[in-house]
């Protein structure tokens, strides 16, 4: 299951595509790819009502932890970036992300998870979790446990605007 948020759900392409494309303004926009525990985790739609990273965080839900977590940042086009296709027969767009892989995850500390959470900052030089403006949150299952945990979007995209 997906959840989208209240604060996003009109602008989900245009995030995307700022981040993808950089425009002047945004020379440092990206995607922000975060992992959140299963424990304490908000019901979908509670979570959808949080307007930045800042205050979902502030709430029961908390962010990985495990042994060599790091937010991951995406932005640009390209095999390394962020795509967008026009589904013409589908009557919509997908916007996809790379794969993300997070080496040697856990192992010391290892975290039970439940979500990918995918947010926007429209600048990464200076931004912070209240500039973090969440999008998408999907559903995952899994146990760090020092092998690399690997984070594989759908065939159709992280996210489709239909």
């Amino acid at each position: 299951m997906s959840t989208s948020f209240n604060i996003s759900r009109d602008k989900i392409g245009y995030y995307f595509e700022t981040a993808r494309d950089r425009p002047s303004g945004f020379t440092n926009a990206a995607i922000i790819i975060t992992l959140l525990k299963s424990s304490g985790l908000e019901a979908d739609a509670t979570l959808a009502d949080h307007d930045d990273v800042a205050a979902l965080l502030a709430a029961s839900n908390d962010q990985a932890d495990f042994t060599n977590f790091v937010r991951k940042t995406v932005f640009g086009t390209g095999g390394t970036g962020i795509t967008k296709t026009v589904d013409d027969s589908g009557n919509r767009v997908l916007l996809d992300l790379p794969d993300q892989t997070w080496v040697d995850a856990g192992g010391a500390a290892n975290n039970s998870l439940g979500k990918v959470l995918i947010a926007f900052d429209p600048d990464t030089t200076a931004g912070t979790d209240s500039t973090l403006v969440p999008l998408l949150a999907h559903d995952i299952t899994a146990t760090t446990d020092g092998n690399d945990l690997i984070i594989r979007f759908h065939a159709d995209g992280a996210a489709r605007v239909i």
